[in-house]
């Protein structure tokens, strides 16, 4: 299927697996690259050399395009960059708007910019300073959210863009590619589906937590880090919501001398990027610190299997997700729907 998208990305199918922390690493990029569909790597839970080792062994299972999700407020986001383009990375995709000099060092490189953002007037920004496609994600979407619908959300920022625009909140089938396109989207991202396949490493206790879930026990709470952020409804959850302001910065220092050991980031770095996510809100020292600490509590799920005490980012459709393909099956059979709902509606009168 040609799009906009795949035109400017070379994939063969316009279809993007979001760059997911602790899930989207080198075994799921390859496997959504070699099926022809765009896999980006999520690089804002790896160490810089993490990153590099981690885009070779991309490069070494696979030909095919693919990308890097960077963060823009990142202390070490220079370091990251280079590597994207010393290694020839296709495509750079971002979490939170690039600044413009960011953009021109990508594009000056010929590397691809994709950030991804909730609101018609983010996107607008992003286009005036060159970036060559958009993200836009409605509030079905996992992770950190905003409130308006992907059915309303994408035709206006189809309408105020004149870039290749890929829709993401609510989509896992050929249906919902279908819909995209009538809105003039030119693809669709999807972070849930693609984390409950076959080839993505986050365990089978977490996977089938996520498939018994239906569509109400996806919630959104403020509890983790003080922004909307869409997960599983979790014990761990309900605790934080219920948690005072003491009890929630003990959690927070916990988690956030675990991660800084992790990463290998300083405290004042820590503290930083966790700043640097209160997008202007008036967040508590907690807040902070759970902020720059929340992928300890992704890895505690996605890693390690806890679903007692990590948080499971997810999308409303797993509520409607039932199995595990691999990522070929599942490119293959969205694809094949696609088409089949596309004669459908040539056919009818």
């Amino acid at each position: 299927m040609d799009t906009a998208l795949t035109r400017l990305t070379g994939v063969r199918h316009p279809v993007v697996q979001t760059g997911m922390g602790w899930v989207a690493g080198p075994r799921l990029v390859s496997a959504v690259a070699q099926a022809g569909a765009l896999g980006i790597l999520g690089s804002a839970t790896m160490t810089v050399d993490g990153l590099r080792e981690a885009v070779r062994e991309v490069k070494s299972r696979t030909d095919a395009p693919f990308g890097v999700n960077l963060r823009a407020d990142a202390a070490d986001a220079g370091d990251r960059v280079r590597i994207v383009v010393e290694e020839g990375v296709r495509v750079a995709s971002f979490a939170l708007a690039p600044s413009r000099e960011l953009i021109a060092q990508l594009k000056e490189a010929g590397v691809v910019v994709i950030p991804s953002v909730g609101a018609r007037r983010h996107a607008e920004k992003v286009a005036a300073w060159g970036a060559d496609a958009v993200v836009v994600q409605g509030g079905e979407g996992g992770g950190h959210t905003g409130e308006v619908a992907s059915t309303v959300l994408l035709p206006q920022v189809v309408d105020a863009v004149g870039i290749p625009v890929v829709a993401a909140g609510g989509f896992f089938d050929g249906r919902g590619l279908v819909a995209a396109l009538a809105y003039g989207a030119a693809g669709v991202a999807m972070g849930t589906r693609f984390l409950l396949t076959s080839d993505s490493t986050v365990p089978d206790a977490v996977k089938a937590r996520y498939q018994a879930a239906t569509v109400k026990d996806v919630t959104v709470t403020r509890a983790v880090d003080g922004l909307p952020h869409r997960m599983l409804r979790t014990d761990l959850v309900d605790s934080l919501e219920r948690s005072g302001r003491a009890r929630g910065l003990l959690h927070a220092v916990r988690h956030a001398a675990a991660f800084r050991r992790l990463s290998g980031l300083t405290w004042p770095q820590l503290v930083r990027d966790g700043l640097a996510m209160k997008h202007g809100k008036e967040l508590s020292w907690s807040q902070v610190l759970l902020a720059a600490n929340t992928p300890m509590l992704l890895k505690s799920a996605m890693v390690d299997g806890r679903t007692d005490l990590g948080v499971m980012a997810s999308g409303q459709v797993a509520g409607v997700i039932d199995d595990l393909p691999s990522c070929a099956e599942l490119v293959e059979r969205i694809m094949k729907e696609a088409e089949q709902v596309r004669e459908r509606l040539a056919a009818s009168p």
